[in-house]
Protein backbone atom coordinates (compact mmCIF):
# COMPACT_ATOMS: atom_id res chain seq x y z
CA UNK A 1 0.00 0.00 0.00
CA UNK A 2 2.97 2.31 0.17
CA UNK A 3 2.75 5.06 -2.39
CA UNK A 4 5.47 6.12 -4.65
CA UNK A 5 7.32 9.00 -4.72
CA UNK A 6 6.98 11.58 -7.56
CA UNK A 7 10.69 13.30 -7.89
CA UNK A 8 10.03 15.62 -10.61
CA UNK A 9 7.72 17.26 -8.32
CA UNK A 10 9.52 17.18 -5.17
CA UNK A 11 12.79 18.79 -7.58
CA UNK A 12 9.90 21.29 -9.29
CA UNK A 13 8.25 22.63 -5.95
CA UNK A 14 12.08 23.01 -4.64
CA UNK A 15 12.81 25.08 -7.10
CA UNK A 16 9.96 27.10 -6.89
CA UNK A 17 9.98 27.93 -3.59
CA UNK A 18 13.84 28.65 -3.60
CA UNK A 19 12.89 30.90 -6.90
CA UNK A 20 10.29 32.29 -4.75
CA UNK A 21 12.86 32.99 -1.63
CA UNK A 22 15.15 34.74 -4.03
CA UNK A 23 12.43 36.74 -5.22
CA UNK A 24 12.05 38.93 -2.09
CA UNK A 25 15.53 39.86 -1.98
CA UNK A 26 14.34 41.97 -5.19
CA UNK A 27 11.50 43.61 -3.78
CA UNK A 28 13.48 46.72 -2.62
CA UNK A 29 14.71 47.84 -6.50
CA UNK A 30 11.22 46.89 -7.73
CA UNK A 31 9.44 49.12 -8.90
CA UNK A 32 5.70 49.83 -6.71
CA UNK A 33 3.75 49.17 -9.39
CA UNK A 34 4.77 46.28 -10.13
CA UNK A 35 4.33 45.26 -6.27
CA UNK A 36 0.88 46.25 -6.52
CA UNK A 37 0.63 44.31 -10.07
CA UNK A 38 1.36 41.41 -8.26
CA UNK A 39 -0.92 41.88 -6.04
CA UNK A 40 -3.35 41.82 -8.35
CA UNK A 41 -2.42 39.12 -9.83
CA UNK A 42 -2.78 37.32 -6.35
CA UNK A 43 -6.44 38.41 -6.12
CA UNK A 44 -7.13 37.37 -9.62
CA UNK A 45 -5.71 33.27 -8.83
CA UNK A 46 -7.25 33.55 -5.72
CA UNK A 47 -10.80 34.35 -7.69
CA UNK A 48 -10.12 31.55 -10.17
CA UNK A 49 -9.66 29.05 -7.51
CA UNK A 50 -12.34 30.46 -4.48
CA UNK A 51 -14.90 31.81 -6.91
CA UNK A 52 -14.37 29.69 -10.00
CA UNK A 53 -13.13 25.92 -9.43
CA UNK A 54 -14.40 25.45 -6.12
CA UNK A 55 -17.56 27.78 -5.34
CA UNK A 56 -18.85 27.38 -8.93
CA UNK A 57 -17.71 23.90 -11.05
CA UNK A 58 -16.79 22.12 -7.58
CA UNK A 59 -19.73 22.75 -5.49
CA UNK A 60 -22.65 24.51 -7.84
CA UNK A 61 -23.29 26.88 -5.58
CA UNK A 62 -24.54 29.31 -7.45
CA UNK A 63 -24.78 29.85 -11.96
CA UNK A 64 -22.70 31.72 -13.80
CA UNK A 65 -23.07 33.18 -17.08
CA UNK A 66 -20.59 32.33 -19.69
CA UNK A 67 -18.48 35.41 -19.64
CA UNK A 68 -18.21 35.06 -16.21
CA UNK A 69 -17.07 31.46 -16.67
CA UNK A 70 -14.49 32.76 -19.60
CA UNK A 71 -12.75 35.31 -16.93
CA UNK A 72 -13.12 32.74 -14.08
CA UNK A 73 -11.42 29.74 -16.60
CA UNK A 74 -9.22 32.66 -17.11
CA UNK A 75 -7.86 32.94 -13.57
CA UNK A 76 -8.22 29.27 -13.04
CA UNK A 77 -4.96 28.69 -15.46
CA UNK A 78 -3.59 32.12 -13.77
CA UNK A 79 -3.48 29.75 -10.77
CA UNK A 80 -1.89 26.46 -12.51
CA UNK A 81 -3.33 24.60 -9.67
CA UNK A 82 -4.34 21.44 -12.36
CA UNK A 83 -7.15 22.18 -14.85
CA UNK A 84 -10.62 22.69 -13.67
CA UNK A 85 -11.60 19.25 -14.27
CA UNK A 86 -9.22 18.01 -12.33
CA UNK A 87 -9.20 19.93 -9.54
CA UNK A 88 -13.03 19.96 -9.08
CA UNK A 89 -13.00 16.51 -9.56
CA UNK A 90 -10.04 15.61 -6.52
CA UNK A 91 -12.27 18.10 -4.41
CA UNK A 92 -15.38 16.61 -4.89
CA UNK A 93 -13.34 13.00 -3.44
CA UNK A 94 -11.94 15.31 -0.52
CA UNK A 95 -15.62 16.35 0.63
CA UNK A 96 -16.99 12.73 -0.12
CA UNK A 97 -14.23 10.75 1.96
CA UNK A 98 -12.57 14.00 4.16
CA UNK A 99 -9.93 11.99 6.27
CA UNK A 100 -9.90 8.66 5.19
CA UNK A 101 -7.47 7.10 2.52
CA UNK A 102 -10.13 8.09 -0.54
CA UNK A 103 -8.77 12.14 0.61
CA UNK A 104 -6.41 13.15 -1.68
CA UNK A 105 -5.23 15.16 1.23
CA UNK A 106 -5.99 13.29 3.94
CA UNK A 107 -5.26 15.45 7.19
CA UNK A 108 -4.99 12.67 9.57
CA UNK A 109 -1.69 11.91 7.60
CA UNK A 110 -0.64 15.17 9.28
CA UNK A 111 0.41 18.99 8.33
CA UNK A 112 3.21 18.27 5.63
CA UNK A 113 0.87 15.98 3.84
CA UNK A 114 -1.89 17.75 3.60
CA UNK A 115 -0.31 21.05 2.80
CA UNK A 116 2.27 19.67 0.13
CA UNK A 117 3.22 16.03 0.86
CA UNK A 118 0.53 15.17 -1.09
CA UNK A 119 1.55 16.43 -4.48
CA UNK A 120 5.22 14.28 -3.68
CA UNK A 121 3.66 10.96 -3.98
CA UNK A 122 1.19 8.76 -6.41
CA UNK A 123 -2.49 9.23 -5.30
CA UNK A 124 -3.79 6.26 -3.03
CA UNK A 125 -5.68 3.63 -4.77
CA UNK A 126 -8.34 4.37 -3.06
CA UNK A 127 -8.56 7.81 -4.11
CA UNK A 128 -8.39 6.35 -7.73
CA UNK A 129 -11.09 3.19 -7.02
CA UNK A 130 -13.86 5.40 -4.76
CA UNK A 131 -13.32 8.82 -7.06
CA UNK A 132 -14.50 6.54 -10.30
CA UNK A 133 -17.73 6.15 -8.21
CA UNK A 134 -18.84 9.99 -8.47
CA UNK A 135 -20.24 11.68 -11.29
CA UNK A 136 -18.53 14.20 -13.09
CA UNK A 137 -20.11 14.53 -16.09
CA UNK A 138 -21.76 18.01 -15.50
CA UNK A 139 -18.03 19.40 -15.37
CA UNK A 140 -17.70 18.39 -18.98
CA UNK A 141 -20.62 19.48 -19.99
CA UNK A 142 -19.44 23.04 -19.68
CA UNK A 143 -17.39 23.89 -23.16
CA UNK A 144 -15.62 26.40 -21.03
CA UNK A 145 -14.18 23.24 -19.00
CA UNK A 146 -13.68 21.53 -22.20
CA UNK A 147 -11.92 24.24 -23.61
CA UNK A 148 -9.40 25.15 -20.66
CA UNK A 149 -8.90 21.18 -20.02
CA UNK A 150 -8.09 21.03 -24.08
CA UNK A 151 -5.46 23.94 -24.41
CA UNK A 152 -4.42 23.92 -20.40
CA UNK A 153 -0.28 23.65 -20.68
CA UNK A 154 -0.83 26.82 -23.31
CA UNK A 155 -3.04 28.60 -21.16
CA UNK A 156 -0.96 28.31 -18.10
CA UNK A 157 2.22 29.56 -19.90
CA UNK A 158 -0.04 32.80 -20.92
CA UNK A 159 -1.57 33.79 -18.06
CA UNK A 160 0.85 32.14 -15.22
CA UNK A 161 3.94 33.42 -16.51
CA UNK A 162 3.99 35.61 -19.99
CA UNK A 163 0.95 38.35 -19.39
CA UNK A 164 2.41 38.98 -14.98
CA UNK A 165 5.89 39.13 -16.69
CA UNK A 166 5.23 41.41 -19.69
CA UNK A 167 3.00 43.96 -18.48
CA UNK A 168 5.45 45.72 -15.78
CA UNK A 169 7.92 45.20 -18.60
CA UNK A 170 5.92 46.82 -21.03
CA UNK A 171 3.48 49.39 -19.28
CA UNK A 172 6.05 50.54 -16.66
CA UNK A 173 9.94 49.72 -18.14
CA UNK A 174 10.25 47.23 -14.97
CA UNK A 175 13.24 44.90 -15.72
CA UNK A 176 11.56 41.68 -17.39
CA UNK A 177 13.84 39.94 -14.30
CA UNK A 178 11.80 41.49 -11.94
CA UNK A 179 8.92 41.13 -13.35
CA UNK A 180 8.97 37.65 -13.58
CA UNK A 181 10.04 36.62 -10.66
CA UNK A 182 8.14 38.78 -8.27
CA UNK A 183 4.98 39.37 -10.52
CA UNK A 184 4.82 35.18 -11.37
CA UNK A 185 7.11 32.98 -9.29
CA UNK A 186 6.73 34.82 -5.70
CA UNK A 187 2.75 35.35 -7.14
CA UNK A 188 2.70 32.33 -7.55
CA UNK A 189 4.18 30.43 -5.08
CA UNK A 190 2.31 32.26 -1.90
CA UNK A 191 -1.16 31.69 -4.21
CA UNK A 192 -0.13 27.86 -4.16
CA UNK A 193 0.46 27.79 -0.72
CA UNK A 194 -2.65 29.81 0.84
CA UNK A 195 -4.82 27.46 -1.34
CA UNK A 196 -3.13 24.60 0.35
CA UNK A 197 -3.29 26.35 4.07
CA UNK A 198 -7.00 25.16 3.45
CA UNK A 199 -6.55 21.76 3.21
CA UNK A 200 -3.86 21.48 6.37
CA UNK A 201 -4.31 24.34 8.65
CA UNK A 202 -8.07 25.13 8.64
CA UNK A 203 -8.05 20.98 9.20
CA UNK A 204 -6.55 21.18 12.32
CA UNK A 205 -6.52 24.72 14.22
CA UNK A 206 -9.62 26.36 15.10
CA UNK A 207 -12.99 25.72 16.69
CA UNK A 208 -16.07 24.14 15.21
CA UNK A 209 -19.26 25.61 16.38
CA UNK A 210 -21.19 23.73 13.24
CA UNK A 211 -20.38 20.30 13.71
CA UNK A 212 -17.29 19.19 16.02
CA UNK A 213 -17.41 15.47 14.80
CA UNK A 214 -15.45 16.87 11.25
CA UNK A 215 -11.98 17.80 11.44
CA UNK A 216 -12.37 21.08 9.54
CA UNK A 217 -11.93 24.63 11.44
CA UNK A 218 -13.10 27.62 11.23
CA UNK A 219 -9.46 29.66 10.56
CA UNK A 220 -9.68 33.11 10.50
CA UNK A 221 -5.90 33.37 8.97
CA UNK A 222 -6.93 31.39 6.43
CA UNK A 223 -9.95 32.99 5.36
CA UNK A 224 -7.77 35.95 5.52
CA UNK A 225 -5.39 34.61 3.23
CA UNK A 226 -7.75 32.85 0.87
CA UNK A 227 -10.08 35.44 0.68
CA UNK A 228 -13.04 33.85 2.67
CA UNK A 229 -12.25 30.00 1.82
CA UNK A 230 -10.96 29.55 5.79
CA UNK A 231 -14.38 29.39 7.30
CA UNK A 232 -14.08 25.31 6.76
CA UNK A 233 -16.35 24.02 9.86
CA UNK A 234 -19.25 26.11 8.02
CA UNK A 235 -18.33 25.46 4.61
CA UNK A 236 -18.20 20.97 5.10
CA UNK A 237 -20.72 21.31 7.25
CA UNK A 238 -22.78 23.14 4.20
CA UNK A 239 -20.78 22.85 1.14
CA UNK A 240 -23.82 23.91 -1.11
CA UNK A 241 -23.43 27.25 0.18
CA UNK A 242 -22.14 29.79 -2.29
CA UNK A 243 -20.46 31.96 0.69
CA UNK A 244 -19.05 28.99 2.42
CA UNK A 245 -19.89 31.09 6.07
CA UNK A 246 -22.34 32.92 7.60
CA UNK A 247 -23.20 35.55 5.32
CA UNK A 248 -22.83 38.98 6.96
CA UNK A 249 -20.25 37.75 9.76
CA UNK A 250 -16.94 37.39 8.22
CA UNK A 251 -14.32 38.47 6.04
CA UNK A 252 -14.91 36.70 2.32
CA UNK A 253 -14.16 38.94 -0.45
CA UNK A 254 -14.82 35.69 -2.65
CA UNK A 255 -18.73 36.10 -2.13
CA UNK A 256 -18.31 40.12 -2.43
CA UNK A 257 -17.30 39.32 -5.85
CA UNK A 258 -19.95 36.83 -6.30
CA UNK A 259 -22.56 39.05 -5.35
CA UNK A 260 -20.95 42.41 -7.50
CA UNK A 261 -21.52 39.40 -10.51
CA UNK A 262 -24.80 39.08 -9.17
CA UNK A 263 -25.69 42.56 -9.08
CA UNK A 264 -24.33 42.74 -12.61
CA UNK A 265 -26.44 40.03 -13.55
CA UNK A 266 -24.20 37.87 -14.50
CA UNK A 267 -24.67 35.34 -11.53
CA UNK A 268 -28.13 33.98 -10.83
CA UNK A 269 -28.85 31.18 -8.46
CA UNK A 270 -26.73 31.55 -5.22
CA UNK A 271 -27.63 28.73 -2.69
CA UNK A 272 -27.77 29.90 1.10
CA UNK A 273 -28.32 27.65 3.96
CA UNK A 274 -31.62 29.17 6.09
CA UNK A 275 -30.69 30.82 9.23
CA UNK A 276 -32.79 28.08 11.00
CA UNK A 277 -31.31 25.78 9.48
CA UNK A 278 -27.78 26.70 10.62
CA UNK A 279 -29.25 27.52 14.72
CA UNK A 280 -30.34 24.32 14.56
CA UNK A 281 -27.56 22.28 13.34
CA UNK A 282 -25.05 24.54 15.91
CA UNK A 283 -27.06 23.44 18.60
CA UNK A 284 -27.00 19.85 17.54
CA UNK A 285 -23.66 19.17 16.40
CA UNK A 286 -21.71 22.14 17.52
CA UNK A 287 -18.96 22.82 19.99
CA UNK A 288 -20.84 25.64 21.63
CA UNK A 289 -18.21 27.98 20.48
CA UNK A 290 -20.50 30.43 18.36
Amino acid sequence: GGQAIVWRNVVLMGLLHLGAVYALSLVPRAHILTLLWAYFCFLLTALGVTAGAHRLWSHRSYKAKLPLRIFLAAANSMAFQNDIYEWSRDHRVHHKYSETDADPHNARRGFFFSHIGWLFVRKHRDVIEKGRKLDFTDLLDDPVVRFQRKYYKSSVVLMCFVIPTVVPWYLWGESLWNAYFLASILRYTISLNVTWLVNSAAHMYGNRPYDKNINPRQNTLVALGAIGEGFHNYHHTFPFDYSASELGLKFNPTTWFIDFMFWLGLVTDRKQAPKEMIQARKERTGDGSA
